[in-house]
């Protein structure tokens, strides 16, 4: 089988106009991407639209077996994609090891495997006598060109990722990602053709903001992972087109932590979950609404907690828990959220500044005396502050926590396991968990998606791959 030595052969095509990648742990620039325009992206668009009908013709057994062997390449091949998400990322090698690779490793064999009984045609039983005797069924076919634009927090599951559903319903596939963080992507798509896969059935457009607005209008259905303002913007312009859209956007993500519950364990949580890759994944732990009885407790645990994490550029395994933020734009929010929180009278508990040094890096905060008045409570952050609010009950936590205009995950803590599930269906989210968050993702069964300002349509479960598809209803008379 064959291997791919490094992305650093795909990083330039000859382009005029290129971006610098650079490494958000030190700031040194690490590679060069093209920066696309629009003929570059309707030539690649053109290119995996002439490819799509043989890749489609090829069945779900054929297109299984080249992911399968892209698991296998992806896993052989780890180090080197594991210190590709570090350097583009700054994220530490636990997270680019379990939270990229291990995601995406089983996001390749679960599709490989799910994808033919997800999109089976459907047999329906009419009602009408006027069609007895008849066969109606309902069939799944792709759309053609899927356009999939990633983010720069997890830009190998939330690019390629996302991609490998879509291949598997027989689409071929333009992938954006991120300017910030092009490689891992471009490093799999390599690995992709490596085992197999026909050329311009995977392709990358590298590129900033125009890019993605080119292969909006090119493409034939999108997938996009982002913010609020980008995805409003990119679901007007697909309106022009009719072009269909599933967004996942951003999160405020609350945790409730309710009298009786398990204080050590929700103060592992809350840090754990809160803190994750620096605070960037947009289900992760935003804000915590902490019963009165246990908040001085929990707050203590916490505090504790946080301070004994080691931050730092990311190097061997275990060296440490915290690591760069990716993008210079996010830290400079993160700043200004803590500033308007201390100004409007929170306390900061520990952290709240920028690390000295070179490289992007945010001191994981603890921020107490917090209400939704700030900014902290009410728009997503992203990064790794933890704002912690006293409550009075469980029902002022609830009212809050739905006081927001986003709905993407959310969990509630107590030992009465009925009541915090009773509570969960109470949560205005798309997701909600009792005694645990975020790894409610990995239930690749489920779907997963936002309510309100959080996104339209769902990743993993059924939806997750008909979404790729248009329905056909044929109806046969013998």
């Amino acid at each position: 089988m064959a291997t791919v030595e490094s992305p650093a052969a795909a990083r330039t095509n000859g382009a005029a106009n290129t971006i610098a990648v650079e490494n958000p742990a030190t700031g040194e620039t690490i590679a060069h991407v093209p920066d696309m325009g629009r003929t570059e992206v309707d030539s690649l668009v053109a290119r995996a639209r002439a490819a799509q009908p043989a890749w489609e013709a090829l069945g779900y057994e054929g297109r299984a077996d080249i992911m399968r062997e892209a698991r296998r390449w992806l896993i052989q091949n780890r180090e080197r994609m594991v210190q590709t998400l570090m350097d583009e990322c700054g994220k530490t090698r636990e997270d680019a090891q379990i939270t990229e690779i291990g995601y995406m490793a089983d996001a390749l064999g679960f599709w490989a495997k799910n994808a033919p009984k997800y999109l089976a045609d459907e047999k329906v039983r009419p009602h009408s006598p006027l069609l007895l005797g008849k066969k109606v069924l309902i069939r799944y076919r792709p759309y053609g060109v899927v356009g999939v634009i990633g983010p720069w927090n997890f830009p190998l599951n939330l690019c390629s990722g996302d991609a490998v559903p879509a291949l598997m319903a027989g689409n071929t596939v333009v992938m954006k990602p991120s300017e910030v963080t092009p490689l891992s992507t471009l490093f799999m798509a390599e690995g992709m053709r490596a085992v197999g896969m026909p050329e311009d059935v995977a392709l990358v457009a590298t590129g900033r903001g125009e890019t993605g607005a080119a292969l909006v209008d090119a493409a034939d259905m999108m997938m996009f992972t982002g913010s609020v303002k980008t995805g409003k913007r990119i679901m007007a312009q697909a309106a022009e087109t009719l072009t269909p859209v599933s967004l996942e956007l951003g999160g405020k993500d609350p945790m409730i932590v309710l009298d009786d519950a398990d204080v050590e364990r929700a103060a592992n949580a809350a840090v754990y979950y809160g803190f994750l890759n620096s605070g960037q994944i947009c289900q992760s732990v935003e804000r915590v609404y902490v019963a009165e009885p246990i908040y001085d407790d929990f707050v203590g645990r916490v505090i504790e907690k946080t301070q004994k994490l080691r931050q730092g550029p990311p190097g061997e395994a275990g060296s440490v828990e915290i690591g760069a933020m990716t993008f210079e734009n996010q830290i400079d929010i993160v700043e200004r959220h803590v500033k308007d929180a201390v100004d409007k009278g929170a306390q900061v508990r520990t952290g709240g500044k920028r690390k000295e040094g070179a490289g992007r890096f945010w001191e994981p905060t603890v921020l107490t005396g917090v209400d939704h008045s700030m900014e902290c409570m009410t728009e997503e952050t992203f990064g790794p502050t933890l704002p912690i609010m006293k409550v009075k009950d469980g029902e002022e936590a609830l009212r809050l926590s739905n006081d927001s205009p986003y709905g993407l995950n959310s969990s509630v803590w107590t030992k009465d396991v009925a009541k915090g599930e009773a509570m969960a269906r109470r949560l205005e989210a798309g997701n909600a968990c009792v005694n645990d968050a975020i790894i409610n993702y990995l239930a690749m069964e489920a779907p997963f998606g936002g309510s309100h300002e959080s996104g339209i349509g769902q990743r993993h479960g059924i939806k997750g791959i008909q979404k790729y598809c248009q329905t056909q209803t044929v109806l046969v008379t013998r």
